[in-house]
């Protein structure tokens, strides 16, 4: 739901895009606003049953790191993962997502092939269908459909456009707990060109910590599909976050893989901003 190029120059430049991202949030008033605060789909794979709100940007990046070893092949990806959202009307935002620049490097057999480029870009909406209760007797809830387009490098390009589809409920539990769910279904294409459909299921649970500090655990089937068509991509995680003013966020989370197919380890550093 993720060509060669100068990778000195696409650091450079990455860099200097979250200095300004982060600048441009200092800059944001530390007076609080009537809403709750910024609400984000990240860093845990869940997504919010939250919009931004109508006529609200918000921006979500991070860099990426996964390692993985199997069968003698050690394999090592950065990336920088981006969701930019835009609150259409009060209940309904646009999505534009990407996985972003792209480093891989796989070593094996005494050889090692690097890799640059960057990553296809997903187009959505998330449709905010339901409030939840206050005593947790009720959910809120919300549709998320998605299309990957095939725009990224030559060597990350995926076959075709992909739709996806999902569904996510959220709990206020007591004491300030929260539980979230997600279900869905995407359409992508295996290595014999042919289209098949895998699944999606995930659950995650949110603690406070101290103020404006929250930590969350959560087990995700980022990818459930058979072994003929990439197998399943589970991944237990956990991870922080630290809600710095109303319109400012800062995350990091850690993903253990326990599928074949998943990575053995991941971990992300991020930054939400509303505007």
């Amino acid at each position: 739901m993720t060509a060669a190029t100068d990778v000195a120059g696409m650091r450079a430049g990455h860099g200097a895009g979250l200095l300004l991202i982060f600048t441009a949030a200092l800059a944001v008033p530390l007076t609080g606003r009537a809403d709750d605060g910024i609400a984000t789909d990240r860093p845990d794979f869940v997504e919010s049953s939250d919009t931004v709100g109508k006529g609200r940007f918000q921006i979500e990046t991070s860099v990426a790191f996964d390692r993985d070893k199997t069968q003698g092949v050690r394999s090592r990806t950065r990336s920088t993962p981006t969701l930019l959202r835009w609150g259409a009307w009060d209940h309904v935002e646009l999505r534009l997502e990407t996985d972003g620049a792209i480093r891989s490097k796989v070593t094996a057999g005494g050889l090692t092939d690097t890799v640059s480029g960057f990553a296809d870009t997903s187009l959505g909406l998330k449709w905010h269908v339901a409030d939840g209760s206050e005593d947790g007797s009720r959910p809120g809830m919300a549709w998320l459909i998605h299309v990957d387009a095939p725009s990224g490098s030559s060597a990350f390009k995926g076959e075709g456009w992909r739709p996806s589809v999902r569904f996510t409920a959220e709990w206020d539990l007591p004491r300030d707990l929260s539980a979230g769910v997600m279900a869905g279904l995407y359409q992508e294409r295996n290595s014999d060109n042919h289209r098949y459909v895998g699944g999606i299921l995930a659950a995650t649970l949110g603690v406070p910590l101290r103020e404006n500090w929250r930590a969350f655990v959560e087990v995700a089937g980022q990818s459930l599909a058979s072994n003929r068509n990439g197998g399943k991509v589970v991944t237990l995680d956990t991870g922080l976050t630290w809600q710095l003013t109303p319109d400012l966020q800062m995350d990091t989370a850690v993903f253990r893989g326990l599928s074949k197919a998943a990575p053995d380890w991941s971990w992300t550093v991020g930054v939400s901003v509303r505007f």
